[in-house]
């Protein structure tokens, strides 16, 4: 009994030594199997395949630059014009400005010099008017003749605001002396009350006296005094030597 006992044991052993030897070759023919399933030329394709995919990654990477590269340069270019355009609105503007301040310095000059020759001008009439006052105004002359003592007598006139004209001074004049200033009337009412008509519109000393204008001589027998007095007595009586036709 006991001998049988060893030699089952010893059976027993060998079995699971044998399982664990079975399984292991099972094992390693599992492999051999699978390796030699696997193509001759499977590490050459696997190297190629991994080749493939660096190739293929280096060269999808290259349009990634090249885009990046395009949207920069697009970027670099916008910058670029953005800043050509700014400068030309500048420099326009620039040139505006300095246009407009040559165009306001020109304006102003240009005032400056019109008010300096205007000042000038000016300077240059007031000297003229007061060397104009202070000489003085020549005196006009008058022929020594009819002609020359009416148009004399008509001027003062003018100056005093004594009415007539020189038709009327003369009719009446033509009348009463025929254009003699030393004539006298020696036989008329005047001349028996011994105050004759004297002169070239006959007039007598007492009326000669009253109407007598100032810068005109005092003498009666004065051609332009004469007719003058004369003058202002009708404007007086008549409303003018022009409205006397006969003896006044």
């Amino acid at each position: 009994m006991p001998k049988n006992f060893s030699a089952r044991g010893r059976s027993l052993a060998l079995t699971r030594r044998h399982k664990i030897a079975i399984a292991g070759v099972a094992t390693l023919g599992a492999a051999s199997l699978a390796f030699s399933a696997v193509p001759g030329n499977a590490e050459t394709t696997t190297s190629e395949a991994a080749s493939s995919a660096q190739a293929q990654i280096a060269y999808s990477s290259e349009p990634i630059k090249g885009v990046k590269a395009s949207v920069t340069d697009q970027l670099a270019g916008a910058s670029l014009k953005a800043e050509q355009i700014q400068a030309k609105a500048d420099a326009k503007k620039k040139a505006a400005a300095e246009a407009a301040a040559k165009k306001k310095a020109a304006a102003q000059a240009a005032a400056k010099k019109k008010a300096a020759a205007e000042r000038k001008a000016k300077k240059t009439a007031s000297r003229s008017t007061k060397r104009a006052a202070l000489k003085p105004a020549a005196a006009k002359t008058y022929a020594n003749n009819l002609d020359g003592w009416i148009d004399h007598a008509l001027a003062i006139m003018k100056q005093k605001g004594i009415p007539g004209s020189y038709n009327g001074l003369y009719k009446n004049i033509m009348r009463e002396s025929s254009g003699n200033p030393s004539a006298i009337n020696g036989w008329d009412v005047n001349a028996v009350n011994g105050t004759p008509s004297i002169g070239l519109l006959q007039v007598i000393q007492p009326t000669f006296s009253a109407y007598h204008v100032s810068g005109t001589s005092t003498n009666i027998y004065d051609p332009v005094a004469n007719i003058t007095a004369a003058a202002n007595y009708a404007a007086h009586r008549y409303g003018s030597i022009d409205n006397v036709n006969s003896a006044y």
